[in-house]
């Protein structure tokens, strides 16, 4: 009998350690277990992914026909027949220069081709009266009646007013010229449009006196004439994308003077050669076609533009914000109240979206967010509230 009481003593202290141990399990794991996580997680679900590229550089917004016009001669600005927006079109008159002096060598030059055509006309009368008294002396001379003497001075006289015909009319040519000369001069004093466009800087006031360009140097332009129908946008884009884009590939533009806003074009040119001036930047140029006119007439030259280039687009396919990816091309599931990393396949992606070839089903939760080092898998963790998503078609900007 003592001997069972002292072997029921003996274990009581171990079956104490046992249940202490049970109680601080109990407690570590229902009492003070931690809350599970929040995390953001959004379905697998089907759609567009597009794997593009971007300008590595900001693009510009500019147009292929601008005309910063100069003026060809000296003179004082008389009149600006239009001012910044207005719309002109072929040769219509932008701005007028003070026109007297011109006008003067215009009248001098015309006096000048009179005198000369009466010049003319009578040099030419002279040869033609000398040439029948040679004409009448010849026939004497074949009746022995006037004496070679006679002949040769009137074939002399003959060919002395022809030649003094020919300059007469070389001079009446002369005249004419210099007075063509006027005219263009007199017409240089109004600077007209080149082309239909838009002014968009006027760079003189009434009053000034603008003055022609000398050689090797460039005066600023009397005005600045856009056509709105030639817009473009020229974006650099990196070398390493050079292979990949061609003519007629499809664009997304964004504009900073749009914010929210994207528009559609194409690839209309790329540059035969790279750009080399910043060697660690090296850049190929593309020009892009604006799709709609009237949004290419709204915007300004000189204005920011972004230029997506889509190679390639598929509809319809499984896809996960590329927010999700591991580096290890896999994805963590909100499954069962616990995160689940999930191995998956990709195909096309750009910065917003992924395409899934494998290893993920359409409606699964896909955690989204990896912005708190405590998701991972493993943890336990509840969904979060969505957020309000953002207006877009989801096929994502970027490279």
């Amino acid at each position: 009998m003592d001997t069972e009481s002292e072997g029921s003593r003996r274990y009581v202290p171990a079956l104490v350690i046992v249940l202490l141990v049970l109680a601080i399990a109990g407690l570590r794991y229902f009492v003070f277990a931690p809350d599970p996580i929040e995390v953001r997680v959004e379905p697998a679900s089907r759609g567009r992914v597009e794997a593009t590229v971007t300008n590595s550089k900001a693009g510009t917004v500019e147009a292929r026909r601008r005309s910063r016009i100069a003026s060809e001669i000296g003179g004082r600005v008389i009149e600006i027949a239009h001012r910044e927006g207005a719309r002109v079109v072929t040769g219509e008159p932008l701005v007028k220069l003070a026109r007297d002096s011109h006008e003067a060598q215009l009248s001098l030059a015309r006096q000048g081709v009179e005198v000369a055509r009466a010049g003319y006309e009578d040099a030419c009368l002279r040869r033609d009266r000398a040439r029948r008294e040679l004409a009448r002396t010849q026939r004497l001379a074949e009746s022995s009646v006037a004496s070679a003497d006679r002949l040769d001075e009137l074939q002399y006289q003959a060919d002395s007013a022809r030649v003094a015909c020919d300059g007469s009319r070389a001079e009446l040519e002369r005249a004419r010229a210099q007075m063509g000369s006027a005219e263009t001069e007199l017409a240089k004093t109004v600077i007209s449009a080149p082309f239909t466009g838009i002014v968009a800087e006027v760079n003189v006031e009434v009053g000034e006196w603008v003055t022609p360009s000398p050689p090797l140097l460039t005066s600023p332009p009397v005005i600045d004439l856009i056509d709105p129908t030639s817009i473009f946008v020229s974006a650099p884009m990196d070398e390493v994308d050079s292979g990949a884009i061609r003519a007629g590939l499809p664009v997304k533009l964004t504009v900073d003077s749009r914010p929210g806003e994207s528009f559609t074009g194409s690839v209309l040119r790329v540059a035969p050669y790279v750009l080399d001036e910043e060697a660690q930047n090296r850049t190929l140029e593309i020009e892009v076609a604006i799709d709609d006119p009237a949004v290419a007439e709204s915007l300004l030259p000189g204005t920011s533009a972004d230029a997506e280039v889509i190679l390639e687009a598929r509809d319809q396919v499984l896809r996960v914000p590329t927010s999700a990816l591991l580096q290890n091309q896999s994805v963590l599931i909100l499954e069962g109240g616990e995160l689940v990393e999930r191995k998956i396949e990709l195909g096309l992606r750009n910065w917003q979206y992924a395409e899934v070839r494998s290893g993920l089903s359409p409606g699964e939760s896909v955690v989204i967010a990896l912005d708190k080092l405590e998701i991972e898998a493993g943890v336990k963790a509840v969904a979060a509230e969505p957020a309000e998503a953002d207006a877009g078609d989801g096929t994502g900007i970027g490279s």
